[in-house]
């Protein structure tokens, strides 16, 4: 058995990881800010596949939180062979409109901590020989949002990050790869306040979040660097801001975005 470690495991695309890496066999730590999440999700998957799950509540924005969260592991002796870096998450708005601190937040989740969490294992990964890192990132990483700011460029700094760590550690036998999902089943578009208009368009075009950790195990097995799950809306949205102006680009955006409530 190989063990996973898996952030914002308790909802949406993490607890996806989590059953689908717990239904082959994997031993699993889970770390989210909610511990009755976390021991529901953690006896649940102990009970059906018979597999050994920690659980750490924490809340990863805190400015130490993956030295915790590494400390934490280390002082029960478990080694990590896959991390999936999927906590995060985005706010819909003008920026200059939006809470300075919860864009703050947003950096220290979405940047910095999973920057740090995957600082601290690919070091030990690399020492093994061996080791697996997936970073979520979105089909947002391919271009400037207006409205949706800050979570655009978060996501682009990770699909940036993690390409670069995928050629520098294959030699290591340490495989990386960003994750970059379309639309959703999960409640990412009403968390972040995205106005009804957008939500049901969203809904739409959800992709299923089994289908995402699906694509995305096989895509890591094959050592690619990036994937874009889903269908080929997913692959448009990804890959036509190489053939149009940059400024063409989030021009669009700023008018699709811009339908408010």
């Amino acid at each position: 058995m190989t063990t996973a470690l898996i952030t914002g495991a308790s909802a949406g695309i993490g607890a996806a990881f989590a059953r689908e890496l717990a239904a082959r066999r994997t031993n699993l730590v889970l770390v989210a800010r909610s511990q009755a999440k976390l021991e529901q999700l953690a006896t649940q998957l102990q009970a059906q596949y018979q597999v050994q799950v920690e659980i750490i509540p924490q809340d990863l924005t805190a400015p130490q939180a993956a030295l915790t969260v590494f400390n934490t592991i280390n002082s029960k002796g478990v080694t990590i062979d896959l991390l999936i870096n999927n906590a995060g998450f985005g706010e819909y708005g003008d920026f200059i409109e939006l809470d300075r601190e919860t864009q703050l937040n947003m950096i220290q989740l979405n940047i910095l901590t999973l920057v740090d969490l995957t600082h601290l294992f690919l070091s030990q990964m690399r020492q093994r020989g061996s080791g697996n890192i997936i970073n979520m990132s979105s089909v947002a990483a391919f271009q400037s949002m207006p409205y949706f700011s800050v979570y655009a460029a978060t996501k682009s700094f990770i699909l940036s990050f993690s390409e670069a760590l995928w050629a520098e550690n294959r030699k290591y036998g340490v495989r990386v790869i960003a994750v970059c999902p379309g639309p959703t089943d999960t409640n990412f578009f009403k968390d972040a306040e995205f106005p009804p208009i957008l939500v049901n368009i969203a809904e739409k075009n959800y992709t299923s979040t089994k289908a995402v950790v699906c694509e995305a195990l096989a895509a890591l097995e094959k050592e690619h660097p990036v994937i874009v799950p889903g269908d080929l809306r997913n692959q448009f949205l990804a890959n036509i801001p190489r053939f149009l102006p940059r400024e063409a680009i989030t021009s669009f955006w700023k008018t699709v975005l811009g339908s408010r409530k």
